[in-house]
């Protein structure tokens, strides 16, 4: 019996299973990719209606967490949502910090 986990990782009983040909074992694994791909976000800061932008942070948004690396270094941040990132780049005032996904 083949087994698909939260962890999207394939487990099977070798001895109750038929061997998969190349071509579908190439579709499996290609669906448990897909299925546990993050999504790739920036971290964008704008200053005034339009008047500057940059990239201050790149993240990878996983279904129970967001890894987030500044852009011109810094610590990488472990967070539960890719929004929570928000907090540590928007600086008040007139800088503002948004998130753009990236593919989407």
């Amino acid at each position: 019996m083949t087994e698909v986990s939260a962890t999207t990782e394939v487990r099977s009983e070798p001895e109750s299973l038929t061997p998969l040909g190349h071509d579908e074992y190439v579709a499996l694994l290609a669906e448990v990719v897909a299925e546990s791909m993050p999504r790739l976000f920036a971290v964008v800061q704008e200053v005034g209606d339009r008047e500057d932008g940059w990239v201050a942070a790149w993240g990878l948004a996983f279904e129970d967490r967001a890894e987030v690396l500044p852009y011109r270094g810094g610590v990488r941040m472990s967070l539960p949502s890719a929004e929570k990132a928000l907090r540590y780049f928007g600086r008040g005032g007139d800088v503002r910090a948004s998130l753009r996904w990236i593919g989407s």
